[in-house]
């Protein structure tokens, strides 16, 4: 009985190669999964698929392009993107992407009531900015988290950006939680093959919910509980990370987290994003 339960946890929680799928493509939305609010999914574009367009409904959407260059129309407006930039869009939008090359997106969405204001997010400015740009953690456990939607866009349940993991370390340490107010998610990318990494999410160490081995396209929920993971030696873990806010604006906060107890004694590593 205890395997087949985890089983089921593992189905709930892991989905794998979700960057396997040219075109727009979700992977995960709270009807297929524990998500309360947030979505995401891929749009892959190339000689074979150029455009992609969708309409963005109740919903509220960040685009984070991971690789090439794209066109992004909104509302009659265009914006050329490009690698690590993204695009905050409103609920009630009609969005057209496209390319001549090759381009790699992220999409997230949460539901929302109210409508926020259209921006985009140049990763030259995020990089300038040393709370939304910064290292954090003590050898061993040392990466580069940069904050694409945060405090610099005014929005109702989103927060998202990505983490560069140093090769061998862990990440997201100290083990930290913030169920209460946000449910989220991590999205592995940049880990060429031979790379991986364990994944680790659970309340209790004795019985984690999550122990899994992840590569590059495969993503984990985080519906509560802690959740470190680690590299193996040699390689990074790399991963976009998304956060929703239960509840809208109020709950929409980076950085506020309980941390393991035992493992308080150094911070939580994510100061810098508070200044």
């Amino acid at each position: 009985m205890a395997t087949y339960t985890q089983q089921a946890v593992s189905e709930t929680l892991v989905f794998r190669k979700t960057n396997t799928h040219l075109g727009r493509h979700l992977s995960v939305t709270p009807a297929n999964s524990t998500n309360r609010h947030l979505a995401y999914g891929r749009i892959i574009l190339s000689g074979e698929v150029k455009s992609a367009a969708f309409y963005t409904a109740d919903r509220e959407t960040s685009l984070i392009v991971l690789a090439g260059e794209a066109r992004v129309d909104v509302a009659g407006q265009q914006f050329d993107l490009t690698q690590y930039d993204g695009i905050y869009i409103p609920r009630d939008c009609s969005v057209h992407v496209r390319t001549d090359g090759n381009t790699d997106i992220a999409e997230f969405s949460a539901d929302v009531s109210e409508h926020y204001p259209l921006q985009v997010v140049r990763y030259s400015v995020i990089s300038q900015d040393p709370s939304l740009k910064f290292t954090a953690g003590a050898p061993t456990q040392q990466r580069s988290v940069n904050i694409v939607i945060g405090k610099n866009v005014n929005a109702g349940r989103l927060v998202a950006g990505f983490t560069f993991s140093e090769p061998g370390n862990w990440t997201s340490w100290p083990p930290h939680e913030h169920a209460a107010m946000l449910e989220e998610m991590y999205v592995y990318f940049a880990m060429p093959e031979p790379a991986f990494g364990i994944q680790l999410v659970y309340n209790n160490t004795e019985h984690p919910e999550l122990v899994t081995v992840v590569r590059d396209g495969d993503a984990v929920l985080m519906p509560s509980g802690y959740h470190p993971n680690v590299s193996v030696p040699g390689h990074r873990i790399n991963f976009l990370w998304a956060m929703a806010a239960h509840r809208e604006k109020v709950d929409r906060q980076f950085g506020v987290v309980n941390v393991q107890p035992g493992f308080a004694a150094g911070g939580t590593g994510l100061e810098a994003s508070r200044k």
